[in-house]
């Protein structure tokens, strides 16, 4: 229904502007819509307002940030020169008052002789109070960020995703923006009275525990009923026969872990694991090999892929919970959810898979 070309608008008198595809006008009830609103919280009416797309917003910005620039360079003696607006942010990751800067900007010398009086004035027309750059991420098995505070001193921030407040440190920590369906489709799950497993804390470290230490703090007030606890991966606690769901959120492959899932599920009722990987897809030619046009998609002979890769790993789960239990394990595939293209022919699924003893079964069937 939003017309993505555009932003919300928050006018002077404090009504948002939210825009509409024009495809979907024909389809609004706004008598109805009015209906639905909560009376003296909010009231709808129509605008026909010159709204700024989104590209333009950031042409805007951009020039903005290139005349203040400009003006500081002129006022210390230096000349402005067309490789210096090359050298200005495309774009940048805003943190609540902190703007993270990308490394393929601001790399001239030029900038380093003007010193704190820059980032001052970046802040400034960026609407930021704090800056931080990102040189780039560490290759040492953790994708660490590589991240420097270039104004401010406090490099913790609090990001909002989709009504969730997170906090972290931005010199040790990144927030991925990606995987939003996959996000908000198990925040979709009905996980009450449930006993839930996530394998992966972050990278395991033990700054990652600090931070889901310090988030679960920050999210007490709307988990007041559930019941976190963590556990470093030094613990030597075996747990086991405790989780309804075990979330296996690693990629490319989280099978290093299925005997631990296995080992987790309740051995009475079982439960479901969400099974994450990077499934590769073969080359497929363009053409048959008499000549003629294929007649198998490329969408569709991925999906034949991770239908195969799915089988395989409901087998294997099979036959580690027999191996397990001493007993059958029966498996439904609930469903196969594709995340994102990870790479050419690569990509990130996640298998939704039903694990229950066969006798738990068999006595459902018979009562029915």
């Amino acid at each position: 229904m939003s017309d993505q070309r555009f932003s919300l608008v928050k006018q002077p008198d404090g009504t948002v502007l939210h825009p509409i595809s024009p495809s979907c006008l024909p389809q609004l009830d706004l008598l109805a819509l009015r209906k639905a609103c909560a009376s003296g919280v909010c009231d709808l009416t129509w605008s026909l307002p010159p709204l700024q797309s989104k590209k333009e917003k950031g042409r805007t910005c951009g020039n903005k940030l290139e005349r203040s620039l400009k003006e500081l360079l002129e006022s210390q003696g230096e000349r402005w020169l067309e490789e210096l607006r090359r050298d200005l942010p495309r774009s940048f990751h805003r943190h609540g008052d902190l703007i993270l800067l990308g490394d393929n900007c601001f790399t001239l010398p030029i900038w380093k002789k003007i010193g704190d009086l820059l980032w001052s004035a970046v802040a400034n027309e960026l609407g930021a109070k704090r800056l931080a750059k990102m040189s780039r991420i560490s290759k040492d098995g953790f994708r660490s960020p590589l991240v420097t505070m270039l104004l401010g001193d406090d490099s913790w921030v609090k990001h909002v995703d989709n009504g969730i407040s997170y906090e972290f440190d931005v010199t040790k920590c990144m927030f991925s923006a990606g995987n939003i369906t996959e996000k908000l489709r198990v925040a979709g799950f009905d996980c009450r009275g449930e006993t839930v497993v996530d394998l992966y804390a972050g990278d395991g470290s033990t700054w990652c525990i600090l931070v889901i230490n310090r988030n679960v703090e920050l999210q007490k007030t709307s988990l007041s009923s559930f019941l976190c606890i963590i556990f470093f991966l030094s613990s030597q606690v075996q747990l086991c026969n405790i989780a309804d769901r075990v979330n296996l959120g690693l990629i490319p492959s989280s099978e290093d872990a299925w005997p631990v899932a296995c080992r987790l599920l309740k051995r009475t009722t079982g439960g479901v694991l969400h099974i994450h990987q990077n499934v590769t897809s073969p080359l497929q030619n363009t053409a048959a090999s008499d000549g003629a046009p294929q007649t198998v998609s490329a969408k569709s002979a991925d999906r034949e892929v991770w239908q195969a890769w799915a089988e395989d790993a409901a087998n294997r789960i099979a036959s580690l919970l027999k191996d397990l239990t001493g007993a059958p394990w029966l498996m439904k595939i609930q469903r196969i959810e594709h995340v994102k293209s990870y790479a050419p022919h690569v990509h990130h699924v996640v298998l939704d898979l039903d694990c229950r003893p066969c006798a738990l079964t068999g006595r459902f069937l018979h009562q029915s």
